[in-house]
């Protein structure tokens, strides 16, 4: 998978997980649990395309600054690069 690909499906999970009512258990721990993996999957793929990250919510950050761009350009060489 493209890096775009995991930063879109984490974000999503991100946001249903958000919609999930708090009463709702068992839906918030399986979307959490697929969520944690993408999670996994992104930060992997950020190290494998060299972008630095401090901690794992930057690269929460990262992953909805690369959804956010302007035609998913994202372009970013260390974690000291300008943000957008």
């Amino acid at each position: 998978m493209t890096l775009l690909e995991i930063a879109q499906i984490y974000t999503d999970l991100v946001v249903t997980e958000n919609q999930i009512p708090e009463h709702e258990h068992v839906a918030k721990e399986e979307i959490n649990a697929i969520r944690s993996k993408y999670h996994q999957f992104l930060m992997d793929k950020l190290r494998e395309k060299g972008i630095e990250f401090t901690d794992r919510f930057e690269a929460m950050n990262i992953a909805f600054e690369i959804i956010k761009s302007p035609n998913n350009s994202f372009q970013r060489t260390g974690h000291t690069a300008a943000r957008r």
